[in-house]
């Protein structure tokens, strides 16, 4: 009750936050004060623990850069550091600076006292960044690794035991590595990984998380390498693939639920020299918002792309290479036009996102239902808008054509560098070219971009002469923007991605170059006289509005020519 008068003192907490407070000690009667009011939103934990510090007599840490001395993590008992929220910091005059959440806690203080032998020093901080700080140092699921390798030896190589029927044997082994899959997939997850890479070597098993991006290796206890095999055949039993096959690969899928959000996981499975690798690629439903306004576009382009996906009949193409965002904005602009008088169907390898009002196919080709085939059985259930996932052949191009000239508006990707080189690719295929230049109605190109952490977001005045040639200045000194880096951005200055994009619009003029077999770069002038953005130019666009860097723009396109 005293830390209830002091927060209400201090202004922390209000009268009204009482009876709030009073039913969550009724529920939770074990659970510390301080716990429960920032748990249930009625303080921030920056404005409780100053004022809990000031009631122990504590100092309160920031842990957002603190580096911790590699010779304490070597003392510190890894039961305490998981079950205890304990993160060492250094040690000082003899004794061991300890980070903690929770000053109750005095016997956990003292059986680190006891069982390291030195006088125990604690400090307050973010039960948070306590928690970001165990997992870069102990890696993730590091108490689940610790419990298994404190567990019997047979349990522990049960996997290659295939002689080891017993029931109790398998429940031992399964309930530890489930744990430890959970861990990695609910790691990756808040980390808001698209994808985790789970890669054998020669004496430790690697874990990398694709974030905004960019891969990310993770921390993992050394002891992780001891079950490999147990890790991908959990993995396995969840996709559905068979656990015995370890010579040919194998795709499968996993659905699950966590914190409430449904999250499908596609798995992909590769013999490698060391043994299996993994990937998964996590596509977080909750998460997911298709929305075209939202996906980064400039006024202008919205308003062009928008007339585009409004018309009657033809073909609107999405280019770019894997990962640049093109399902989302095929699947935003059908959610744009999607209306209770429009019939629309998809064909998609795989479907990757469930939509209401929407017909989907999966493709299976092994049993002869290609994007062609599909394409020419959809045409017969009177579609008014058809969404192909991918031109990858001759057969599929022609039936889109065919379909767009028949009266259908047609959706699709290409895998092309930039908007032009679509028409050049298409004739490749061995499409007619007159064909090419009367169906396609526009080219969308696009790549992501990492956007600038809003929470460590800082002005500042460019170095002029280092600025790229073919960025257009404005007049005068001018100020850009970058983040210097925090805990909600990992120290990486970016949090979240958008898109860059390059939208031409097939006119007349652009039509005749089609039929004369031009190349690419003479419809490109074409289309810059006509108006188009390119991708250099609409990122350049970005960087001047604060929303992205230089360095992510040059990351992502290559410098224009013109």
């Amino acid at each position: 009750m005293d830390l209830v008068h002091a927060l209400l003192r201090k202004g922390v907490l209000r009268q009204d936050d009482l009876p709030a407070l009073a039913e969550a000690r009724k529920n939770a009667p074990m659970r510390p004060v301080h716990e429960l009011v920032v748990e249930r939103g009625l303080a921030k934990e920056e404005d409780v623990l100053p004022v809990l510090a000031e009631e122990f007599g504590m100092e309160v840490v920031d842990l957002t850069n603190a580096k911790v001395e590699p010779d304490v993590l070597k003392i510190m008992p890894s039961k305490l550091v998981h079950r205890r929220s304990l993160m060492p910091l250094r040690r000082e005059n003899g004794a061991l600076i300890v980070a903690t959440g929770d000053p109750l806690d005095v016997y956990s203080l003292d059986e680190l006292s006891t069982l390291t032998g030195l006088h125990v020093i604690p400090v307050l901080a973010s039960s948070k960044e306590i928690a970001r700080l165990i997992k870069t140092h102990f890696g993730v699921g590091g108490e689940t690794v610790t419990a298994l390798v404190a567990e019997r030896a047979d349990v522990e190589v049960l996997q290659e035991m295939e002689d080891d029927d017993s029931e109790l044997a398998r429940m031992a082994q399964e309930a530890s590595v489930v744990k430890l899959v959970n861990e990695i997939l609910i790691e990756a997850i808040n980390e808001r990984a698209s994808d985790v890479h789970i890669e054998p070597q020669e004496h430790e098993l690697r874990i990398r998380y694709r974030i905004d991006g960019l891969l990310q290796t993770q921390k993992l206890p050394p002891e992780i390498h001891r079950f490999q095999a147990a890790i991908i055949s959990r993995l396995k039993i969840m996709a559905r693939l068979n656990i015995a096959e370890k010579r040919l690969p194998q795709d499968g899928r996993i659905k699950m639920r966590v914190q409430n959000r449904e999250v499908d996981v596609r798995v992909s499975i590769i013999p490698m020299t060391h043994g299996e690798g993994v990937v998964l690629r996590l596509l977080d439903k909750g998460r997911m918002v298709f929305n075209l306004a939202n996906l980064g576009m400039m006024e202008d382009t919205y308003n062009l792309f928008r007339k585009m996906i409004d018309q009657p009949h033809g073909i609107i193409l999405v280019t770019g290479p894997t990962g640049s965002g093109k399902s989302t904005t095929l699947y935003s602009a059908l959610n744009e036009i999607k209306d209770e008088t429009l019939k629309i169907i998809t064909i998609e390898d795989p479907v990757e996102y469930h939509m209401e009002g929407i017909s989907q196919i999966q493709v299976h080709p092994k049993i002869g239902l290609t994007f062609a085939a599909g394409l020419r059985a959809i045409l017969r259930h009177d579609p008014d808008v058809v969404l192909i996932g991918e031109i990858r052949d001759l057969e599929t191009a022609e039936n889109a054509i065919q379909a767009s000239l028949t009266g259908h508006l047609v959706f699709s990707t290409l895998h092309t560098n930039d908007a032009p080189s679509s028409f050049t690719r298409l004739i490749d295929m061995g499409v007619e070219p007159f064909l090419v230049g009367s169906t396609i109605e526009g080219v969308m190109a696009q790549r992501l971009v990492r956007a600038i952490c809003p929470e460590c977001k800082v002005e500042y005045e460019p170095d002029y002469d280092a600025l790229p040639t073919d960025f257009p200045r404005p007049p005068g000194r001018f100020k850009l923007h970058k983040g210097l880096g925090c805990r909600a951005c990992r120290q990486t200055g970016y949090r979240g991605r958008f898109g860059i994009f390059e939208l031409m619009k097939t006119g007349d003029t652009i039509r005749e170059l089609c039929v004369q077999r031009v190349n690419a770069n003479v419809i490109r002038q074409q289309a810059l006289k006509e108006g188009m953005i390119t991708l250099r130019q609409d990122g350049w666009r970005k960087v001047l509005k604060g929303m992205t860097t230089i360095e992510e723009v040059a990351r992502n396109t290559q410098g224009d020519i013109c």
